[in-house]
């Protein structure tokens, strides 16, 4: 595994595998971007029923609660490299499948259904192992600048260059985005494949093991290490807040502030340039806070900047808001997926992971009613208010876990023990 430093900070060197796994990452979430956005603009085409066109999004949220937690477990007995490049592979060939059936005609909403159904169920075992996988290529001191360099590459490739080439695309035809997100999986399922194969860290199976076993194991684990514990429970609630935030942002901005579409484009643009940001920049935070303190001031943050949002009655206070809450969330969302690495003990990575990203995607959905439901009772800017309520929850369900000595669980075989918080 190789490093270099850059300012005083250890960085993944783009060798020895790491340079791959970012570039497979980034491309499939080109060719995601291009697939979530032309999905919802086939479904109008196939179907008016409100409901239905809805489902297709609902389908990209159910089997990770259905099966994450199964996707975790599964994720840490197998090779992970291999598991990556064959969902790849997989989900590749059914896009492309996929994308002939739209040519020929032959689309219906209810492959459309089974489509975002089997694709999400699919990856929850590639993204469990893919967290499993990195640390097996970037040294530990590396792994907050890897995790920010990979969730960078992918917010610019989703965010900023994937949604607007579809239009482009879907002028030479109906299938066409979909033709070339099936051409992104099975490049990268390539460049996975050509990673170099690590020395597995797991360890045999004792007799009568079973997945169900698997999983409670990686949950008590879970449930012992204060820090995990708190940012599991921290990270379900921002969540809940987040969904009700989502679902009635375009509400608030082209209802409240009368913003209309260029203002809700202008406010999407804010979240993103600060997602982009927090990325480059966050790691001066850890440097000075450590990791786990700065996911403390990131969540109070942006509990000030949901604040703003649903109380300041101004499309540039709202812009800036956005900004400082989409930079601190990638702040977050490197620093928690790094302390997971960190922490977890070797060997049940996938299943810490499964069981952190199964409780987060319980949490949007959940809000995203509540917020519909307070926008309709008290107002289009309630929701942000409610959002920031969730976020004081979660930045007080961190507090135990962030003093310096609290213990690094480790498995039940007498292992060694390590204290403090990265």
């Amino acid at each position: 595994m190789a490093t270099v430093d850059v300012r005083g900070v250890r960085a993944p060197a783009w060798r020895g595998g790491f340079g791959r796994l970012w570039s497979a990452a980034v491309l499939s979430s080109f060719g995601d971007a291009l697939r979530t956005a032309a999905l919802p603009l086939l479904a109008v085409t196939l179907t008016d029923e409100p409901l239905l066109i809805a489902s297709v999004t609902a389908c990209g949220y159910l089997p990770w609660i259905v099966f994450g937690l199964l996707g975790g477990a599964v994720a840490d007995r197998v090779d992970q490299r291999r598991a990556m490049w064959l969902v790849d592979a997989v989900r590749g060939l059914l896009v492309g499948a996929f994308a002939v059936a739209v040519a020929l005609g032959h689309a219906s909403i209810g492959l459309l259904l089974v489509l975002a159904f089997a694709l999400t169920t699919l990856q929850t075992l590639f993204d469990n192992a893919a967290t499993a996988l990195l640390p097996a290529l970037v040294d530990h001191d590396a792994l907050g600048s890897a995790n920010a360099r990979l969730l960078t590459g992918q917010r610019i490739a989703g965010g900023l260059l994937g949604a607007p080439v579809v239009p482009l695309l879907l002028m030479a035809g109906a299938a066409v985005p979909f033709a070339a997100d099936a051409v992104t999986f099975l490049v990268a399922a390539a460049l996975i494949a050509s990673l170099p194969a690590a020395a597995a860290e797991r360890k045999p199976r004792p007799a009568g093991s079973t997945l169900r076993r698997e999983i409670a194991e990686g949950l008590r684990t879970l449930a012992r290490d204060k820090a995990l514990r708190g940012l599991c429970a921290a990270t379900a609630l921002c969540n809940i807040g987040m969904g009700a935030l989502v679902a009635t942002l375009v509400v608030l901005v082209t209802g409240w502030l009368d913003a209309g579409n260029a203002g809700y484009a202008a406010a999407m643009t804010a979240y993103t340039t600060g997602s982009l940001a927090g990325g480059v920049a966050g790691g001066r935070l850890v440097a000075r806070f450590g990791r786990l303190r700065t996911v403390l001031v990131a969540g109070a943050a942006q509990t000030g900047a949901l604040l703003v949002m649903g109380s300041v009655r101004s499309m540039i206070a709202l812009t800036a808001a956005l900004a400082l809450f989409g930079f601190m969330g990638m702040v977050w969302n490197v620093n928690t997926t790094t302390l997971m690495q960190q922490r977890s003990p070797a060997g049940m990575l996938g299943r810490v992971s499964s069981a952190y990203r199964t409780l987060a995607v319980a949490g949007a959905p959940l809000g995203a009613l509540l917020g519909g439901a307070v926008a309709t009772a008290r107002g289009e800017n309630t929701p942000a208010l409610l959002a920031a309520a969730f976020f004081v929850l979660s930045v007080l369900a961190l507090i135990p876990g962030s003093r310096r000595d609290v213990p690094v669980v480790v498995p039940d075989d007498g292992g060694t023990t390590g204290h403090g918080n990265r």
